[in-house]
């Protein structure tokens, strides 16, 4: 099937829109404003932990059934769906519930984002990346993803600044409040705006369409999938690639309690990490089809573990604005290709393109379950080990899942490797 000829270029720009719109309210917002939003909430770090956990457990079943519903019903209607119902929610968010509540309403988003939006997401990928472009697929999305999660935080950061007290060192609970407030509301209209333009802009041809979806899912074809050695390498892969991603949320606390910077600076510095996104996304995704993807994802994790390790063995401490912002393109450059190209390698591991929602599906039961574990146990280890201390800890734990992913990405590249040659 050529649909490298038929699914248009604007179809893949509205996937990236919408792929990063639709978390920015559950994890963009506070990835840019941890500081603000601990605040704001009247949190710890281990109660927001809870929160993310809450999220990972109703997401481990969403992923499970969600993968066959994307094989069933056109991408497009249900990522539209997806966008409206998470925008549904930031509108409470903006009412800055209890912290019950807020689990409950993180519970929410977790069958949202994932259950109605995931699977068809990294389908529809697929889909227009067709056989020989992979790599690019991938990599403009996640790229792509990271430079709307760019636009957003930097976004947010001029709402927030605008509104916020001159003086930031003073301002009160309310006047944080009434500032984070404005940023949230903002946030969720545009989530509900790209709804719209996905419903009405993002269709494939009637034909293709045909092609990728299936009647019905049997129980045969899910064994078939869990069988291939591909599919159990990339649930590895996926889950230590995601523990780094995921904490990468402490770069804006790192700014804030360990270089000292204020609410807006420290902001800055995670909104900073969304440009680094794009770059290696973009980059990394051209260099894979030219040569082999699964290769470059295994030395993305050796970047991710010596990228770490700096911050782990207390290296970035008293230090420059510029050497703090460059280890953290390291440690950032090595979790972002690694997230770029891990579904990027499914053409080479001869997972069926029919079946690419049932297997992202199972997948991400075991990948994504950083979803449960990693705010919680990182909210612990900040909270037990204050200042210094606590964060080298948490470096510890990406450096250590970035040497079990480097072991698997280097079993799957010997795998297949025959198999990426051919594609190339």
């Amino acid at each position: 099937m050529d649909t490298e000829k038929r699914a248009p270029w604007y179809y893949l720009a509205l996937l990236i829109l919408a792929g990063e719109s639709v978390f920015i309210l559950p994890f963009v917002l506070q990835r840019v404003f941890r500081p603000t939003i601990l605040k704001v909430f009247e949190l710890n770090n281990t109660e927001l932990g809870l929160c993310f956990s809450v999220y990972g457990v109703v997401a481990l079943v969403s992923y499970f059934f969600g993968g066959p519903l994307a094989d069933k019903y056109p991408p497009q209607k249900l990522i539209a769906m997806g966008l409206w119902t998470t925008a549904i929610g930031g509108f409470y968010f903006a009412t800055f519930p209890e912290f019950h509540y807020l689990q409950i309403l993180y519970g929410y988003w977790g069958f949202t984002t994932i259950f109605l939006f995931w699977s068809p997401m990294i389908k529809a990928t697929r889909v227009w990346g067709g056989s020989n472009s992979q790599g690019k697929a991938y990599g403009f999305l996640d790229g792509g993803r990271g430079l709307v999660g760019a636009f957003f935080g930097t976004l947010g950061v001029v709402v927030f600044s605008w509104f916020m007290a001159d003086n930031l060192e003073v301002a009160d609970l309310g006047e944080s409040r009434f500032a984070f407030r404005k940023v949230i509301l903002v946030s969720s209209a545009i989530v509900a705006l790209v709804g719209f333009m996905v419903w009405f802009f993002m269709k494939l041809p009637k034909s293709l369409e045909k092609e990728i979806v299936l009647e019905k899912i049997s129980m045969t074809q899910i064994g078939q999938v869990l069988k291939l050695p591909s599919v159990l390498l990339l649930m590895v892969i996926i889950l230590c690639a995601y523990v780094g991603y995921k904490l990468t949320d402490i770069f804006s606390l790192y700014a804030s309690k360990i270089m000292l910077y204020d609410e807006v600076d420290a902001a800055k510095t995670g909104a900073f990490l969304f440009y680094v996104r794009p770059v290696v996304g973009v980059c990394i995704g051209i260099i894979a089809d030219r040569s082999l993807p699964s290769y470059w994802l295994f030395v993305s994790f050796v970047v991710s573990f010596f990228g770490a390790m700096l911050f782990a063995l207390g290296f970035v401490v008293d230090t420059t604005v510029f050497l703090f912002l460059f280890s953290i393109l390291i440690v950032t450059s090595g979790i972002y290709a690694a997230r770029a190209l891990y579904f990027a390698v499914m053409e080479s591991g001869r997972i069926p393109l029919v079946l690419t929602g049932t297997a992202v599906g199972l997948i991400s039961v075991i990948g994504y379950t950083p979803d449960i574990f990693a705010g919680a146990v990182m909210g612990v280890l900040l909270d037990w080990s204050p200042g210094l201390k606590g964060h080298q800890h948490v470096f510890y734990m990406i450096a250590g899942f970035s040497f079990i992913g480097a072991l698997a990405a280097y079993r799957y590249y010997k795998l297949y490797k025959r198999d990426e040659r051919k594609i190339s």
